[in-house]
């Protein structure tokens, strides 16, 4: 049924940093599609706990069959679609002369060609409504020498390259781009791929000496999907406690 409320679209929505922006977003009054391979449905029930609407979709979003049923799913139980925040992503550590084709294509397209679908799915309502907010989550890794990660941060700087052209595509529609690039965090997909000791000597090197959490990037998200980030576009900024200066 169409609503009055605001509607945000949130990939990888299930754990880490796609749960606490959904709760986040939710909390601001916005309703919440929250996309994951595996069924978001205790984000939907958190969300939902806030006086929102939330609609689980499962699905790979490296699948093109994913823009049609995310399209669908705004049109006919919203009529809208406002924000998008582009969060899904995989994070394998693996040395290059380790990096097969098939490897480096799969970490392609989870964390580039996936925003490029999803995208495709939600702009045309966003145009019609005259007003959206993108939000594409890159990396700080691609200002790090760190080894183990060419794929990943090929990837990731990839999603700043398509972040400032958007921004240049879609700005008089009302429609704003930009990019958060979080840091190895304490969050439940990091825990899969990532060290804790690693986050611990890349917390020594920063400014705010802690490790990161989902937590610490959603105010960065909520400020950039938003009206008061409405002059803010084509740009990327690193929520990591101070580690990467641009």
């Amino acid at each position: 049924m169409p609503t009055n409320r605001r509607v945000a679209v949130v990939t990888g929505a299930a754990q880490g940093f796609g749960r606490a922006i959904s709760v986040g977003l939710a909390g601001r009054g916005i309703d919440i599609v929250a996309v994951d391979l595996n069924e978001a449905i205790d984000t939907v029930k958190e969300v939902e706990s806030l006086g929102v609407r939330g609609i689980a979709v499962s699905g790979d979003v490296s699948d093109p069959d994913i823009t049609p049923r995310v399209s669908a799913v705004l049109r006919e139980e919203f009529g809208r679609g406002d924000i998008l925040v582009n969060n899904a992503g995989i994070y394998p550590n693996v040395p290059f002369d380790e990096v097969d084709y098939e490897l480096w294509r799969r970490v392609h397209r989870i964390n580039l060609d996936s925003q490029f679908l999803m995208v495709k799915a939600v702009l045309p309502l966003m145009a019609e409504g005259g007003w959206g907010r993108i939000v594409n989550i890159t990396s700080n890794s691609v200002a790090l020498p760190a080894t183990g990660l060419s794929h990943y941060i090929a990837s990731k700087m990839g999603v700043i390259g398509f972040t400032r052209g958007l921004a240049n595509d879609v700005g008089k529609q009302g429609i704003t781009v930009n990019a958060v690039g979080p840091t190895a965090s304490l969050t439940p997909g990091g825990h899969t791929h990532i060290d804790p000791a690693v986050i611990a000597e890349l917390s020594n090197s920063q400014s705010i000496k802690r490790p990161g959490t989902a937590q610490d990037i959603v105010g960065t998200v909520l400020f950039l999907a938003g009206e008061d980030s409405g002059w803010v576009t084509g740009q990327t900024i690193m929520a990591d406690g101070g580690l990467v200066r641009l």
